[in-house]
Parts: C-alpha cells; structure tokens; sequence
C-alpha cells in the first residue's frame, strides 16, 4: 500500500472522528500532549525511524476524545487518537510518552499498511468502515455494527489486531523513540504494569487497548530488561504539571453533575492526606467541577488554595494561572482575563483565551490581529480559524469572515463544507462585496480551486 493511498485512507477516518462528538480540541490539554508528542516524532527523525517520505506525506496529528475508556490508537496515515480516559490513569507524561511512542512505531514502521496490504482485495471504503467500527466498539457494540455493516467487514475485525511480532517492534522501536525523546525508561514500564492489572482485575469494556495490545508476560520482561540496562534512578514520583492535566482529563470524561459534585467531595475530604502534587491536582479538579457546575464562589475558592501549591512550579502555576483565566471568561469576566493572560505570551491557550476575551469586550482588532498571526503559522488550526471569522464579523469584514470560515472547515476535512464557503465569498464578490479587499478576493479565489481538486480526487477515490 503507498503512503499517499494511506495517507488518503487515514483522512476518510480522521473525517469522522472529526464530527464525532467525542471529538476535543481543549486548549490546554491538546497543548500539553503536543508537548509531548512533537519530541517524540523529533526523535523519531533523528533515528532513522520517521523517513522524509513519510515525514512529508504523513499527517501525524493527535486527535483528542473525551471517552472515559482507556484507549489509544494509531490510524492509516499517521493520524493518532488518544482518549481523555488513558490521560486521566497516566501518573506521569513518561507513562502518556510511552503509550504514544508506541503508536507512533505502528505507524512508522508501516504496520497499519502490511496488515492493509493482506487485505488489498477490499475496498477502501470497507476498511475504513472497519476501522471506524473497531473504534465506536468502545463505545458500544450496536454503534459498532452499524458502521462495520456488512459481514465481510465485520469477519476482518479481528485481523485489524496488530500481531505479536508487531507489537514486540511497536515496544522495541518506541523505547528507543521515548528514550531519545529525553523520556525515562521507567515509564513503559509503569505503564505496563497498570495495565496488566487493569486486565487481570476490570476488562470489562472500558479497556479497548487491553484487547488490541495484549500484555503478554514476554512483552513486560522486555521492557523490565530494557530498563535495567539503562541503569537509571527510580521515578521521583508524579509531576506537578502532568497530576493536573491528569485532573483535567477526568472533569472532562465525567461531566455529569454527581461526577462533577464528586470532584469538589474529593477535594474537601481527601486533601489533607494527599501528597503535593495530588493535593494540587484535587484543587485543580475541584476547581473546574465548580465551574462547570456554575459555583463560581466555590471555584474562586479552590484556585486560592491551588496558587500556593503551584508557585513553585512555573509549569504548574502556569496551568493554575490559564484555569483563571479560563473560569473568568466562563462566568463572563473577560477583563479579569486579560489581566491575567501576558499579550506577549505565544502559547495556544493564551493566544484563544486571550482572543476571545478581547471579542467579548469589544476589541476584535486585537484579536484578529493576533488570531491572523497564529492561523499563519498553524494553518490547520480549526479553532483558531472559527474565532477569526467571529472577530471579523464583528468588525463587519464578511468577506474575511467567510473565509476564515472555509479555513475552518478545510482544517477539519470537510472539503464539500469549506467549498460552500468559498462559493459564498466569491457571490459576495460577484455583488460588489469586495470594498477594495482585492488581495483577500485572490487568496479566496486560489484557495477554492485548491479545495475543489480536492473533491475531484475524492470523487475518484470513490
């Protein structure tokens, strides 16, 4: 199987996770996997392992679910899915690091297109509704059905397993991978550990990863030996900044109001017995539960006791500082916002709070200014684009704003909805509705031919 061809099939899938409504794009946490993520296709590069071919063709892209199962899974071309629930179990970014570098190794050692390849017979079409099927499994087994209609696909689930061999390579090459990263070894191994346990005491489910990557007892020696050899000092323990986006993690997996009330009976009845960096994490929960539960006193509260804990940390206190800013645009105090958020700050969630709370309070120049910087550098940006067309309309620049809006949808692979977008801007030009925007007119012209020999492509994927 090529890469383009798989390059082609892992965007028909990524295409739905997109419109899935477990699909997230939190700021915060889609910024803190990318923190590690991005040293681990680095690393990748740097071995050998990530070729220029696939490093060019490749989307290599996270995609977040907010799914409480404890799942990750890596998708034709370079596409990954990494579930909110398997962040909220990590104890450390080693253990997230090494679920990732292993994903990452399936993919670039072309596992995903060797298993395609025994299979070439069948449709594309087909195997991506197999693999759509094998992932809402998780969820559950009628949706599963549905989408794996048909008997031959679902006769082929089970091929989709990657094999021993595989996943003996998958954990060779990623600890290398995570290792060179600057991730500790032990990592893949607490990892392991975890889920061994989850699969002898609750596979009930919620553990899709246990069935896709069994935990044979060589697999666990392998790594045990690997980390022995590396003759490196124990863990030190949980890290301050990834116990919060662990916390975060499980808010966001359990929005219910009991789940939420939980979070703040934690915080108040377990503290005292907790360790710094758990302790924090509690305060953090309990903290955004109360403001999703619209408590804003009680919210205020815990981000006072969070501060001191943190204040050491400077990644800590950066989160604790963006969970501020976060709640005050929440209970509709954009100036505290941006009292709190440095305008010279280039983190993407700075950049979105920051922008939004600019909008909210009338300034959509600072924010478009700001957003149309950002969308430079980081194109695919589909949240980024969204707020973009808001600022723009609000400063009655339309045909800008469509166009954002069109970016937005490119961004997500809805070529058939960007391209009604582009469509719509060039009506408005047609109607006079340039105002001397001949510069944008061009950019709109250009970008929908480019969008509509994408629909020709797919048209003949078809």
């Amino acid at each position: 199987m090529s890469s383009g061809a798989e390059r082609k099939l892992g965007e028909r899938i990524a295409r739905e996770l997109y419109r899935d409504p477990d699909y997230i794009d939190d700021a915060v946490l889609v910024e803190y996997v990318q923190g590690i993520w991005q040293p681990l296709l680095a690393a990748a590069r740097a071995r050998g392992e990530l070729t220029a071919e696939l490093d060019e063709r490749f989307a290599w892209q996270v995609l977040l679910g907010k799914d409480r199962s404890i799942n990750a899974f890596a998708l034709p071309g370079g596409w990954m899915g990494v579930h909110l629930g398997l962040i909220s179990v990590t104890t450390s970014r080693d253990e997230l690091a090494s679920v990732l570098a292993h994903e990452l190794s399936h993919v670039t050692q072309r596992h995903i297109s060797r298993l395609m390849s025994q299979e070439k017979r069948q449709a594309p079409l087909v195997i991506a509704a197999m693999i759509l099927g094998a992932l809402a499994a998780s969820k559950s087994t009628d949706a599963a059905n549905a989408v794996m209609a048909g008997s031959q696909a679902l006769a082929m689930q089970n091929q989709l397993n990657f094999s021993r061999d595989m996943e003996r390579e998958a954990d060779r090459v990623g600890y290398g991978v995570m290792t060179q990263a600057g991730f500790e070894p032990q990592g893949f191994v607490t990892m392991f550990d975890k889920l061994q346990q989850a699969a002898r005491l609750n596979d009930n489910g919620n553990f899709p990863y246990l069935r896709t990557h069994p935990m044979t007892t060589e697999r666990i020696a392998d790594m045990q030996s690997r980390q022995q050899l590396a003759a490196r000092p124990p863990l030190a323990g949980p890290g301050m900044e990834h116990a919060l986006m662990a916390a975060r993690s499980r808010v966001m997996t359990n929005p219910g109001v009991d789940a939420l009330r939980a979070q703040l009976r934690d915080a108040d009845t377990l503290i005292a017995g907790l360790a710094g960096a758990r302790q924090a994490a509690a305060l953090y929960a309990a903290a955004l539960a109360s403001a999703r539960l619209r408590d804003n006193a009680a919210a205020a509260r815990y981000l006072e006791r969070l501060t001191p804990l943190v204040a050491a940390d400077p990644k800590a206190a950066r989160l604790a500082n963006l969970l501020a800013a976060e709640i005050a645009l929440a209970v509709g105090e954009p100036a505290r916002t941006v009292q709190l958020i440095d305008p010279a700050s280039q983190g993407r969630p700075e950049v979105l709070f920051l922008s939004q709370a600019w909008i909210r309070l009338g300034r959509p120049s600072d924010a478009s200014q700001r957003l149309q910087t950002w969308v430079a550098l980081q194109p695919r940006d589909a949240t980024a684009w969204q707020m973009l067309g808001t600022a723009y309309s609000a400063q009655g620049q339309t045909l800008r704003a469509v166009r954002a809006d069109a970016e937005s949808q490119v961004a997500h692979l809805d070529y058939p909805a960007a391209m009604d977008r582009f469509k719509a801007a060039q009506e408005l030009m047609r109607k006079g509705g340039t105002a001397g925007d001949h510069i944008e007119a061009s950019i709109i012209d250009t970008r929908a031919r480019q969008v509509a020999s994408l629909l020709r492509e797919q048209a003949l994927e078809r």
